[in-house]
């Protein structure tokens, strides 16, 4: 009884917030499960200002609220830049690919990303890309999902004392519940209020450490005179404060590039085009995405770096070994109840706009793309065995998250590089570049993804020269020559003129 009276206002907000999610989804079951495009992609049927909102609480995840955030804690206020180079990466989403993403998949009646590459490349080939870039879904979303898992149940720990694992179990089969009621309609609305919630509560987590201080003044005069030490033991000084001086610049701009990148190439992403209802809608997405972004990123990029000056020495010491713990030690210790419910909610709001739009995606990948390919069956079994395995898949990212293998940070920004390298040139190409052909696209995938994994796993950690630089640089350029190299190469491969003049010619009237 003690435990519920002193956070009773927080778990209220909690559930309020919980059952406000679980009846979107259950509302729209019913309209979800007339066939598999209502249930895909909701009928290309969603406002503008929702795609907005949707796109912006589910590109700024729990690895933007807690592990970015809790990074500069680590890092200073020198992280903050990250927050510049996902900006400029959404204003690139939403200019270049969002209009030809939305007209294509209407003209080609795609419900998937690898069904896109299937039928845009339009061969034998096609079909081989569509499996492929399926199965590359269903390893890199594994670990996006476990970062993001990971970061809430941390919050959950810190701030309502519940056990990580209880944590993890909840706000990973809370979402999957309204995901499986609802489909791409309980999604795209659900993320939509998260949206407002997650852009409201950047703001107040701001404010905490300035509030808690006593202004902006003492704020940074704390943190110019810090006595906390590195990670490596060493003083921080002024480091909290000075560009560059505790991390290099190549070490942002790797993590950056692979989650900005990330928002051009992912698919839980460029599923929002496939869903927009008009032009007119578009239009205005493509102003106010980035807007909500970027605000938020300002608020908090740098947020972590705060926090030193409401820790003291010794807590500094385990949260600079701990960063994914970082706000909800502030939560905890800023101590107020109405404040905490309100943050721990739309910090729920980020894990749970990020994990239902991706549950989603691995259950029509592997249902549609990898099951359905390699065995035809009716619509209505697609659609019951998509529910099947997004409850399967949950269960399978439940159990890697009680043994995460690395941060929040690192989780998401390698399965940002893997989706990045492997799928941004065939999408570009594409939309594009009338020459590009499946044998481009097949290899470009293949190139990325193993470079990935070589880059990461036998070079960046094995040679100290190496550790800065990000497997998204290396592969992301090696997988742009092999498209443009092999679609010139095999330029014979190309789509037919008609199929093209389907893609290209009147895009500018849709």
């Amino acid at each position: 009884m003690e435990y519920f009276k002193e956070r009773y206002l927080t778990l209220l907000l909690i559930l309020i917030y919980i059952l406000g999610c679980l009846a979107i989804g259950w509302y729209f079951k019913k309209k979800a499960a007339k066939d598999v495009e209502g249930y895909y992609i909701a009928k290309r049927e969603i406002p503008g200002w929702v795609i907005s909102l949707a796109f912006f609480s589910t590109s700024a995840s729990t690895n933007t609220y807690i592990g970015q955030a809790g990074k500069s804690f680590e890092f200073g206020l020198s992280w903050a830049w990250m927050g510049f180079i996902w900006t400029f990466f959404c204003i690139i989403s939403w200019q270049l690919l969002g209009p030809r993403m939305r007209f294509q998949s209407a003209r080609l009646r795609s419900f998937t990303i690898p069904d896109y590459f299937h039928l845009r490349y339009k061969s034998r080939l096609a079909k081989t890309i569509r499996v492929l870039s399926a199965a590359i879904i269903l390893f890199a979303t594994l670990w996006y999902m476990v970062g993001i898992a990971k970061g809430c149940a941390h919050v959950l720990s810190s701030v309502l004392d519940i056990p990580y694992e209880y944590g993890a179990f909840s706000i990973l089969f809370i979402t999957c519940a309204y995901t499986i009621w609802g489909g791409m309609y309980s999604v795209l609305w659900t993320d939509a209020i998260q949206g407002i919630i997650m852009f409201g509560v950047a703001i107040l987590m701001l404010a905490i450490p300035f509030i808690y201080v006593g202004g902006v003044t003492e704020l940074f005069d704390t943190l110019r005179q810090t006595d906390h030490k590195t990670a490596s033991g060493a003083a921080i000084g002024e480091g909290l404060v000075s560009f560059g001086q505790l991390v290099p610049f190549l070490y942002i701009l790797g993590i950056g590039l692979a989650i900005g990148m990330k928002q051009i190439s992912e698919p839980k992403n460029l599923i929002r085009f496939y869903s927009i209802d008009n032009a007119k809608s578009m239009r205005f997405a493509m102003i106010w995405t980035p807007f909500f972004l970027g605000i938020s990123l300002v608020c908090v990029m740098g947020l972590g770096a705060l926090v030193h000056a409401m820790a003291s020495g010794e807590e500094a010491t385990y949260l600079i070994r701990n960063t994914d713990e970082v706000i909800g030690f502030m939560l905890d210790k800023f101590d107020n109840e109405l404040v905490s419910g309100i943050c721990v909610a739309g910090l729920f709001a980020a894990g749970m706009s990020s994990l239902a739009s991706v549950i989603i995606i691995i259950g029509t990948a592997f249902v549609k793309d990898l099951w359905h390919v390699v065995r035809p069956m009716q619509e209505k079994k697609i659609i019951t065995r998509t529910k099947w395995f997004m409850a399967f898949y949950c269960v399978l990212v439940y159990a890697f998250t009680l043994f995460p293998i690395a941060g929040i940070v690192e989780l998401t920004a390698f399965a940002g590089a893997v989706f990045a390298a492997s799928f941004f040139p065939a999408i570009f190409g594409g939309l594009y570049l009338k020459w590009g052909t499946d044998l481009g696209a097949l290899v470009s995938m293949i190139v990325g993804m193993l470079t990935n994994i070589i880059w990461r796993f036998g070079i960046r950690f094995r040679y100290e020269a190496m550790e800065e630089v990000h497997e998204i640089i290396p592969a992301f350029l090696m997988s742009l020559f092999s498209y443009v190299l092999v679609s010139k190469l095999t330029h014979n491969r190309k789509p037919d003129s008609e199929h093209l003049g389907l893609l290209f010619d009147t895009e500018q009237k849709a």
